[in-house]
């Protein structure tokens, strides 16, 4: 079980995988519009909804930057691998590569960038970067789920590998 916090990290959630979400924590004082929409997403989605204040809200995003809101999700599967990403693509994909990204903050802020730039995915090494986690999504605003973050072994050898594979492209006149 993970958790997600924040508005657009937890509706997004909601609307790309609603069966993910089991159960959504909300300050019981916001009651805005804002609010109501996400109360209702998380209903129609059959999430258990519970108010909390501030601090156990807090304590459950381990942050004080919730936004009012916490939810308890259930991982989503490895939707692709590079290969899948690149065969899926016509024409040429545009892939972010990402080297020693060890913050969240700044993975969020790049797989946001790259999905409001219309890129097909984002790859970084396995070693020394940061994985997926509640922070990434959060900052990401719903990047997080939309949009594919691969980790490879060799990204210089993965680098290569999409290199042939658009000279092998450009060849074939398509």
């Amino acid at each position: 079980m993970a958790l997600l916090y924040g508005f657009h990290a937890v509706a997004v959630r909601l609307k790309v995988a609603p069966d993910s979400v089991t159960e959504v924590h909300v300050d019981r004082q916001r009651r805005d519009a804002r609010m109501r929409d996400l109360l209702a997403r998380a209903q129609a989605a059959g999430a258990t909804l519970i108010d909390s204040d501030d601090q156990r809200l807090g304590q459950l995003a381990g942050s004080a930057r919730h936004q009012g809101v916490v939810a308890r999700v259930t991982a989503l599967p490895a939707r692709h691998s590079l290969d899948d990403v690149l065969d899926a693509v016509q024409g040429a994909a545009l892939v972010l590569a990402l080297d020693g990204v060890t913050d969240p903050h700044n993975l969020g802020a790049c797989l946001r960038v790259a999905d409001g730039a219309g890129a097909h995915a984002v790859i970084a090494p396995k070693d020394h970067a940061v994985g997926l986690n509640a922070t990434v999504a959060k900052v990401a605003s719903g990047a997080a789920d939309s949009m594919p973050y691969l980790m490879v072994t060799n990204l210089a050898r993965a680098l290569g590998e999409m290199k042939e594979a658009h000279r092998n492209f450009k060849r074939s006149g398509l």
